[in-house]
């Protein structure tokens, strides 16, 4: 064997033994007086090391090396001392490299290669020494051993069916109870009798499970978990430990794999439920409506007991998108932890369940992890159990990651990661023993990585030899985990084969009994409304909906002062001083009320009558615009001051929070949160709209379809920056037609509001309804401060609400001389107002669709009335194949029909198709904005039919490749 030591540690072998330890004093009294390898050697020793070495250095040579009444010369005691360090530097490699080692594989398909560094030799020891005592201060709670007896401790404890990373973690108190807690016991718990026979039960009962399916449904995909029974042992020792450390509720994030075997024999939903939606039965009542859910994708809740401790249990309903319901369970878990008051996040936790390919390939996971030490998201950790099937569906591990684990993220926020043999039920049990009381004891993200494999592939409908002939070479000569254990335990006399028959049978009995059930089984009520959600109902109908919005003056006020006034002493920047000053100046003349006023005064309202209020994105407390300054920051001390919470003492809480750099996570968390808090208003913004689009997992298969899947009601708010400013492709669209193409069956609000006082009604709409809906906004930037975007108190006062359609009121004709009506939604109005008015024109009517979907249809009918001789034209700043053209053309079609218009096809004017939704030319911008208000304000003009459009925008995209492709061609030079 390679002697691994270095030279600064080798040349201290033998007689200069003793040197090292006064080499150590010296580093302890003066760090630089030592050369940079010692000082990074002796920085690393561990703190056992350390109270070694310090006590050899403050005793004599014999009784701190040796503890020993026997004589000992120098050379034997520097020998002597030498020893003392070696052994603990191998102790220490075997906490940092003994899992390299473990025996963690069922199959046993890949040999365990040693590690030098597990080896006594490289440290210098010889065979001979093996049997010598060495002294090492009570570490492995020995005072001295031999070398082979801490061999066979450390392997004992680090190198069996259990492996255990902890030595990347910075924090030494955490380290240090990990030690204590696995070194003591050899890393194993001695479980009584009946606590292996309750291991052995659970098991039973989650084999059994799959079996009956298999058989009753052949062939049907259900995603089992034949080859992981071992995680529902593992699971209920976490509920049963935890709930004696004062947990009362877990909210539940699981992939497909054993989804059903947790909803029956962990979560106690009815056989006889399962059973019926394999025949095809709903899993809700036929009234209820929705379109439903594959049955391993539905969510659940239950109470369970365990010695006298109640914990309810809530499994998130979660899409195949596999880790999409990380950030979301999170989230919920967050949220009812502020319901209660768990602040110090004893009594909620999350528990998410993964595959190994999905935890080292999906992104989403890395950005989870980082949520959980952030003020603004920490939940006091999650327990992640990993079932690792050594495969992901057909792609082999390496393939599938560069690192030696699919655990190796989870180090980036120093969680400990304990790796375990799945087909040691005892040994998975002891590992979420210890996972649980480590999240309890220190708030903190641990992983439980259990290595199994899938008996029947990627589902009950695969052929896995296609792909791993070996592999399941080998698993089809494996036995089950209960077949194993019991075996096991029968031999050791903690259970008779009449005992294990028994359990099978009694299991088989129940479940065909249920199967029978099943026949006749009807769902008596929908897991919709209940706990905080019981107050609430289903929406009804598309009319208005308004709410009750408008607030009083006296209120508004009190809220506008608040925001305007700076604590004594506080040292305020000079700029908002002075936008302080102006704000002042609305609040006292109620006119000029600005985009960012009127939502500080929808959310200051909000707190006021005890609502919650939560907005997170990046960079939200100041704004991406400058606009909003939520938070005022010290100019000295860097102290921070929220206005928003400095209203009343009695009122609710506003949290405005800056997000990590992460669209995916941070959406899907507050997704999370919004459907736990029905009475809190929930916000996500974008930094810029256009951003969006890395969260569109959570948008498409949470926030458009939850209600219709899960019926899961949310009233999350997504603002989106939105408005064709002339700043490039990625900062001008929110990307609205994607939201519009989404909506359907009354799923999702979408508007576009050009008032401040409309943008005021709409955030507090979203509270006083008996529903909730998800809302987009599509908010504005150079609004922001446009002279024009302004409104009075007067319009948020009692009866006062949201508008969806806002005619123009500035300098039109009467009806009857009007010749044109032009609708938009959004910032291109004020282009448009500005334009008319600059040509003079008095009749062309503007009308705004406040509110994309629902389409207001009623509302547009009543405005459009009188007009019925007018042409319509459509007007956006987006493209034609973005934008809201192509969602609202047919509606407008339709109202305009009804009603008798002459012409009811409305024209477009807008930019033409592109790929990219805006030039990064400001020339070009400023070309295209000014022929599209050209051609909005031109009156005339026929209508293309789509046919004709489509034909005229290929002729031009042609003649365009052509002059480019001849611009391309050389120039003939005279002569040639």
């Amino acid at each position: 064997m390679v002697n691994t030591v270095s030279g600064h540690e080798a040349r201290y072998f033998g007689p200069k033994a003793g040197e090292l330890a006064e080499l150590y004093a010296q580093f302890l009294r003066d760090t630089a007086s030592v050369d940079a390898g010692w000082q990074s050697f002796f920085s690393n020793l561990e703190d056992d090391a350390k109270n070694l070495l310090a006590g050899i250095q403050g005793a004599s040579p014999v009784s701190a090396a040796t503890q020993s009444s026997v004589p000992m010369n120098e050379d034997e005691s520097r020998k002597a001392t030498l020893d003392s360090i070696r052994a603990l530097m191998l102790i220490r490699a075997y906490r940092v490299r003994g899992h390299l080692e473990a025996n963690l594989d069922p199959l046993g398909l890949k040999p365990i290669n040693p590690h030098p560094e597990l080896d006594p030799l490289s440290y210098g020891f010889l065979e001979a020494d093996m049997d010598r005592p060495i002294f090492i201060n009570g570490v492995l709670g020995l005072e001295t051993a031999s070398l082979r007896q801490i061999v066979e401790r450390v392997r004992k404890t680090y190198c069996g069916k259990i492996g255990v990373e902890f030595m990347h973690i910075q924090e030494p108190e955490q380290k240090a109870w990990i030690q204590e807690r696995i070194e003591g016991i050899h890393n194993r718990t001695d479980f009584t009798v009946k606590g292996k026979q309750a291991i052995l039960e659970r098991l039973t009962a989650a084999e059994t499970f799959e079996q009956f399916l298999g058989k009753k449904y052949t062939g049907t995909k259900r995603f089992g978990l034949d080859g992981a029974e071992t995680m529902i042992p593992a699971l209920e020792q976490i509920l049963k430990r935890g709930s004696a450390l004062g947990l009362d509720e877990v909210v539940l994030g699981v992939a497909h794999r054993g989804r059903l075997n947790i909803l029956a024999n962990l979560m106690g939903k009815p056989f006889r439920a399962i059973f019926n939606e394999f025949k095809g039965g709903a899993a809700n009542p036929e009234d209820v409506g929705g379109s439903g859910d594959v049955k391993y994708h539905l969510g659940t809740s239950s109470d369970r007991e365990f010695d006298g401790n109640t914990v309810h249990l809530s499994l998130t309903a979660n899409p195949s998108h596999l880790e999409a319901v990380d950030p979301v369970v999170v989230g919920k878990v967050r949220a009812k932890q502020d319901q209660k008051g768990d602040h110090d996040f004893t009594r909620t936790m999350g528990l998410l369940l993964h595959g190994d390919a999905a935890f080292a390939g999906q992104g989403l996971v890395p950005e989870t992890l980082d949520l959980s030490e952030l003020e603004g998201y920490q939940v006091g950790g999650t327990i992640h159990f990993i079932v690792n099937n050594q495969i992901g569906f057909t792609t082999d591990p390496v393939d599938s990651r560069s690192g030696p684990y699919c655990t190796d993220v989870a180090k980036a926020i120093q969680a400990p990661i304990i790796h375990v043999n799945g087909d040691d039920p005892e040994a998975v049990v002891h590992a979420a023993r210890i996972a649980i009381e480590f999240r309890q004891t220190f708030k903190k993200d641990i992983v439980i990585d259990m290595f199994c494999y899938r008996r029947f592939g990627h589902n009950e409908g695969d052929e896995p030899t296609f792909t791993q002939p070996q592999m399941y070479k080998k698993i089809a000569q494996q036995k089950s985990v209960r077949e194993l254990y019991a075996a096991g335990l029968s031999a050791e006399g903690a259970v008779t084969q009449s005992d294990i028959d028994g359990m099978a049978k009694t299991w088989w009995e129940k479940l065909e009994e249920e199967f029978e059930a099943a026949e006749s089984y009807k769902p008596n009520k929908a897991d919709w409304f209940g706990g905080v959600w019981s107050h609430m109902g289903a929406a009804r109908g598309y009319d208005a909906r308004r709410g009750n919005t408008g607030v009083e003056l006296d209120l508004l006020k009190e809220v506008g002062n608040a925001l305007c006034k700076v604590p004594e002493g506080f040292n305020i920047h000079r700029k908002i001083a002075r936008q302080l000053k102006t704000k002042q100046k609305m609040i006292d003349s109620g006119e000029g009320i600005d985009w960012a006023t009127a939502e500080a005064l929808a959310y200051g309202t909000l707190v006021v009558e005890g609502h919650p209020v939560r907005l997170s994105g990046q960079d939200c407390n100041r704004g991406t615009f400058s606009q909003r300054h939520a938070a005022w920051i010290d100019q000295k001390n860097e102290d921070e001051y929220k206005p928003l919470n400095n209203i009343r003492p009695s009122q609710a809480h506003a949290k405005i929070i800056n997000s990590p750099l992460s669209e995916l996570a941070v959406l899907g968390f507050e997704y999370g949160y919004s459907l736990a808090e029905p009475d809190a208003l929930v916000l996500w913004e974008a930094q810029f709209g256009d951003f969006v689009n890395g969260a569109q997992i959570i948008i498409d298969q949470f926030i458009v379809s939850g209600e219709s899947k899960w019926l899961r009601m949310c009233g999350l708010v997504m603002l989106l920056p939105h408005g064709y400013e002339g700043q490039g492709p990625e900062h001008s669209s929110g990307r609205v037609e994607r939201f519009l193409q989404s909506c359907a069956e009354d799923n999702i609000q979408v508007v576009n509001c050009t008032t401040p006082a409309n943008y005021f009604h709409v955030l507090r709409r979203q509270i006083h309804r008996g529903f909730r809906k998800p809302l987009i906004v599509m908010t504005p930037k150079s609004l922001l401060r446009h002279k024009s975007c302004v409104s009075k108190l007067e319009d948020m006062l009692p009866g006062t609400s949201f508008h969806r359609v806002l005619p123009c009121e500035i300098n039109v004709a009467e009806p009857s001389k009007v010749k044109q009506v032009v609708l938009c939604s959004g910032k291109v109005y004020y282009d448009l107002l500005e334009e008319r008015e600059t040509r003079g024109i008095d009749n062309i009517h503007i009308i705004r669709l406040e509110q994309l979907y629902p389409f207001p249809a009623e509302a547009l009918s009543q405005n459009l009335a009188g007009y019925e001789h007018c042409d319509l034209v459509w007007c956006q700043e987006e493209p034609r194949n973005m934008g809201g053209w192509s969602f609202v053309s047919t509606f407008i079609e339709e109202v305009a029909e009804e009603m008798g218009f002459k012409n009811f096809r409305p024209r477009y004017a807008g930019r033409k198709t592109a790929a990219s939704p805006a030039t990064g030319s400001a020339r070009k911008h400023v070309e295209q904005q000014a022929a599209l208000l050209d051609d909005a304000l031109t009156i005339g003009k026929k209508a293309m039919s789509r046919i004709q459009t489509r034909k005229a925008e290929e002729l031009e995209a042609r003649n365009a490749a052509s002059a480019k492709v001849e611009s391309m061609r050389p120039v003939a030079k005279a002569g040639e």
